[in-house]
């Protein structure tokens, strides 16, 4: 049945060819300039281009947000390719699907029956088959459309589409759910709304609600100008939405009932529920995406984020009041960000922002550490007795050959620059930070469980939703591919081809009733994915030892730098080697994390690919493990091996360990090791911060955005000036598609462990932490209300294995701090010196007691310095060995096992005394906030007081309904229900008078 389209006046059932001839006088009446749509792209963006191309006027749609009857909402667009005439372009012609069965049918039975294409015109052959090539899949792919939108529309959902857009080459589905639609997913996926019912929450008294009264007095300039961000004293009560009691909801405004949020996800549910069957095979919605017969499926932003007649949206709220950089001290509201994108995205910025807030006390802890180093550098015994002028300890030569001898006192500035990192505060922090990612891990499950109960989830359990989680499109492809293959092994069974021949009326039956689910009976196993499984376990090997091998590789160039620079005949470049080469050493590993960042994602990817995870949900674990596993290990290893590993495996003086036989091991300044681990962090951390985050999310789209400025000033647009923009599904295909949340999560766990792990030597890091938050919380808001498509909401109660990840980290670093004060720090040492072997109980005489002695004519031949400045007989060397004169000369003396024994005692009480500590909070704060399970109680008492009052009601209306007849007779079996239990009573009472 054809129907009439309001907005052209043509039916919608008329094709834009036939409309050809009368739209062709209008475009000559009113010639436009020619335009070239990759030209636009190129020279001035695919933004620019959404400025400057010219759509008719539509004010009956609102910009593409409505259907064209300018009534029916707009929740989904699905796009699809469409090969455009080469003649000039016809007006818009946006046609509704209608219900001509005998027209579906007739088209579908030209298909089945194999009707020849139209013949192809006169030329050459290879171009005349290629060309019936792409038409058959052309055809194939339309016919999977008509099927898919037909069952859709068998579905109750509504359609129209919009073939002759400004957008060459692309068609648009739009899609709309009616109100029964809507009411019956809702009820299938169980969304809780909210009632009529409205209750108080209990506000707390006493000394509590006076302070929190003051403090968000105080606290009030911090809150964005969002009505949602406001706290409210009442609350709706929720229930999971039933269409035989909607009498319980308020539906006086269907329109606004389920919000834009809502409905695209229950039609996004419709999606997936849908398959097309005509095949033999059938297709769901993601295998229909995948094989490219859709190409895009996305729902719709609100609204426009600037201009002159803008209306208000949620889309504008948030560009204003969250994705500005000048609210970024501002709270943020995160009700709205939910409301918009949905609880999986709104519980991301809760965490976000949650942990940015807990930096902040541990921020100022760890200035406060770091301005105690430096007020106290001046009283460090060890580095005023390294700097002391009278000082005349000659130091055994750094490299063989090229190095000569030194004094001690040359270290003095690196002796003093340890002290600010290396220093009894940092044990003190580290304690600090244990238990700060103990209480920070505690305040978000109370903040999750608070997020729950205002977002209506205490009911909501993720198990229902995996039930409810379909195939990937490449799992479904694969199935396929598995089924074809098992049917041809089948078909070239001579035995199978005679019964076949013997038996067609039986086969026939058989493929037809089978082969709708013919890839749902068949499913991978762990036969299928072993390949995939093994290529996994060996490029994850591979990944992690080319790490290994580059990490080695700059432990080369340290060597043989140092080496070279000694030979410098340059004085200023020979006093400045150790700082030259860990400077240079640090920011070459920086620049090849970033690279391999990139790389080890692309590799994750690829390996969890193979794998043909079944469901999204398993995808994205798979992927996050391998990710987290290749990326950690990318960041931290070059300073684990500093932290560990350098300056371990050296030697000594007459005794080196070489690599390849000419490169002497390096080992550690006097300070230790924790000031190069202290450079290497600062510079791979705020390195990764600055050019990850402010270069790539920041950097390069500023850059494009002011080519495409530049290149625009090249044309006039004065012309199209008064032209106005694309319709919303047009503007909104431009946008970058959304890729997960697992990018945005992945680069905060590798900051929090360099915030956790190596804290001991960087206080500063949560600092430069908060302050990268600061501005990551704006630029996410920014990317995710500006730059993306607007994603499908997620429901979901918590983080998922993000949290399992962030309490290993946290378990981790206990471990590891333990080990840096231990091992990579003084601390131990200057304490045993101290406690045992000072004989005034002071730091005086540790720097010698930590020096041992070597006679010089005891180096190995020609590894003796080439040029040495002065004679020297003895030279001095960190260890604890005897000297050459003892009875057993070089051999480690007691006091390296003393001070063994003690580091080894320190990691043992200070990791179990930390992690009871951390336990101890663990145990401390509960899970759930008081307020919030009295007030989860409170709504079960109120959901069974109105459940009783509504059955009260029934009856009450009933009585009323009925006849006074039927109420005698109702009345005259009342008695009797109650005379069954009156006898019990009476025996009681009788037994009693007994």
């Amino acid at each position: 049945m054809w129907q009439h389209s309001p907005s052209d006046g043509k039916m919608a059932g008329e094709t834009p060819e036939s409309s050809g001839t009368s739209l062709l006088h209008d475009a000559e009446a009113t010639p436009r300039k020619p335009r070239h749509f990759l030209k636009d792209v190129i020279f001035h963006g695919k933004f620019q281009l959404l400025n400057c191309l010219t759509p008719e006027e539509n004010t009956g749609c609102q910009h593409g947000l409505y259907f064209q009857d300018g009534e029916r909402r707009v929740d989904y667009i699905l796009t699809y390719h469409i090969k455009k005439p080469s003649s000039s372009r016809s007006n818009r012609q946006s046609s509704r699907f209608t219900d001509n069965a005998f027209t579906r049918s007739l088209r579908r039975g030209t298909a089945r029956l194999g009707r020849a294409p139209p013949p192809q015109p006169r030329g050459d052959p290879e171009v005349a088959s290629q060309d019936h090539s792409m038409d058959y899949h052309v055809d194939d792919k339309r016919l999977h459309r008509e099927e898919f939108e037909g069952n859709l529309r068998d579905m109750g959902i509504e359609l129209e589409k919009d073939e002759d857009t400004k957008t060459p080459g692309v068609g648009f589905v739009k899609i709309h759910a009616p109100w029964h639609v809507l009411c019956r997913e809702a009820e299938f996926m169980k969304l809780k709304m909210p009632t009529k019912k409205v209750y108080e929450m209990k506000q707390s008294t006493g000394v509590g609600a006076k302070i929190n009264t003051l403090v968000n007095k105080v606290t009030e300039p911090l809150y964005p100008n969002v009505e949602d961000n406001r706290t409210h004293n009442v609350k709706h009560l929720s229930y999971m939405f039933s269409r035989e009691k909607q009498h319980l909801f308020d539906l006086s405004d269907r329109d606004s009932f389920f919000d834009s949020k809502t409905r695209a996800s229950i039609v996004f549910e419709v999606l997936k529920r849908t398959k097309c069957t005509k095949a033999k095979y059938s297709m769901g919605f993601t295998s229909l995406l995948g094989s490219g017969v859709y190409t895009d499926a996305y729902p719709l932003h609100d609204g426009d984020l600037d201009g002159e007649n803008v209306e208000p949206n949620d889309r504008k709220l948030l560009y204003e009041e969250w994705a500005s950089y000048s609210v970024f001290y501002k709270y943020q509201p995160i009700g709205l960000v939910r409301k918009y994108f949905g609880e999986k995205i709104g519980l991301y910025f809760a965490w976000l922002g949650l942990y940015t807030q807990m930096l902040i006390p541990a921020s100022l802890v760890g200035v406060i550490v770091f301005l105690y180093g430096c007020a106290t550098v001046d009283d460090n015994i060890p580095s005023m007795e390294i700097c002391h002028p009278k000082n005349n300890i000659t130091m055994c030569p750094l490299c063989d050959r090229a190095c000569s001898y030194w004094k001690l006192k040359e270290a003095c500035g690196t002796a003093r620059a340890s002290h600010l990192f290396d220093n009894p505060a940092t044990v003190f922090f580290s304690i600090f930070m244990a238990l700060w990612a103990a209480m920070f891990m505690e305040h978000w499950k109370r903040r999750q469980m608070r997020l729950n109960y205002e977002w209506d989830l205490t009911g909501f359990e993720e198990e229902e939703e995996e039930l409810k989680d379909h195939p990937r499109a490449e799992y479904e492809l694969r199935v396929m591919q598995k089924s074809l293959k098992k049917e041809h092994k089948t078909q070239k069974n001579p035995t199978e081809i005679a019964e076949e021949t013997t038996n067609k009326w039986k086969q026939t039956v058989q493929s037809a009733m089978a082969g709708l689910k013919l890839t749902e009976k068949e499913k991978l196993t762990c036969r299928d994915r072993l390949p995939a499984y093994m290529t996994n376990v060996v490029m994850m090997l591979l990944m992690i030892g080319v790490t290994f091998a580059i990490v080695f590789g700059v432990i080369l160039y340290r060597i043989s730098t140092k080496t070279a620079l000694h030979m410098s005949n340059n004085p200023t470049t020979r006093s400045n080697v150790r700082l030259t080469v860990k400077t240079t050493a640090a920011i070459i590993n920086l620049v090849v994390i970033l690279i391999l960042d990139e790389v080890y994602g692309a590799v994750a990817r690829w390996l969890t690919v193979l794998e043909v995870p079944k469901t999204d949900k398993s995808f994205e674990e798979r992927l996050i493990f391998k990710t987290f596993i290749l990326k950690f290990v990318n960041a931290f290893t070059p300073i684990i091996y500093i932290a560990f590993f350098r300056g371990r495996l050296v030697g000594r003086p007459g005794s080196y360990l070489y690599v390849f036989e000419s490169y002497r091991m390096e080992e550690c300044a006097h300070g230790g090791c924790l000031m190069e681990l202290c450079i290497q962090l600062s510079i791979t951390m705020l390195g990764k911060q600055l050019i990850q985050n402010n270069l790539f999310e920041i950097g390069i789209p500023k850059l494009k955005k002011l080519i495409r400025y530049i290149k625009s000033k090249r044309r006039s647009f004065q012309e199209e000036e008064r032209e106005k923009k694309l319709q919303r599904y047009e503007t909104d295909h431009f946008l970058e598609p959304f890729a997960g949340l697992t990018p945005e999560y992945m680069e905060m766990i590798i900051q929090f462990g360099f915030v956790t792990l190596f804290v001991a030597s960087f206080p500063l890091a949560p600092l430069f932490a908060l302050l990268n938050n600061i501005i990551e919380i704006r630029l996410d808001a920014k990317k995710f209300v500006a730059e993306l498509r607007r994603p499908v909401a997620a429901r979901a109660k918590d983080i998922g294995i993000w949290y399992n990840l962030l309490r290993a980290v946290a378990k981790v670093a206990v471990i590891i701090n333990a080990f840096v004060i231990s091992f990579t720090s003084d601390f131990i040492p200057r304490l045993v010196y101290q406690y045992m072997y000072s004989p005034d109980g002071s730091m005086h005489g540790f720097v010698n007691h930590t020096l041992s002695y070597f006679n010089v004519s005891n180096f190995q031949d020609g590894k003796e310095p080439m040029d040495p400045q002065h004679q020297v007989e003895m030279c001095r060397y960190k260890d604890y060995r005897e000297p050459p004169w003892s009875n057993t000369p070089y051999v480690i003396s007691k006091e390296f096992w003393a001070v063994l024994a003690a580091r080894l005692a320190f990691v043992i009480v200070f990791q179990n005394v930390v992690m009871l500590m951390s336990d101890i909070v663990d145990w401390l704060i509960p899970d759930i906030p008081k307020d919030i399970s009295l007030q989860i109680h409170k709504e079960k008492i109120l959901m069974v007081e109105l459940f009783m009052k509504e059955e009260q009601g029934k009856i009450q209306f009933i009585d009323s309904m009925m006849p006074c007849g039927g109420k005698e007779k109702r009345n005259n079996h009342a008695p009797i229900a109650r005379s069954r239990s009156i006898p019990h009573t009476h025996s009681h009472t009788h037994a009693n008078n007994f």
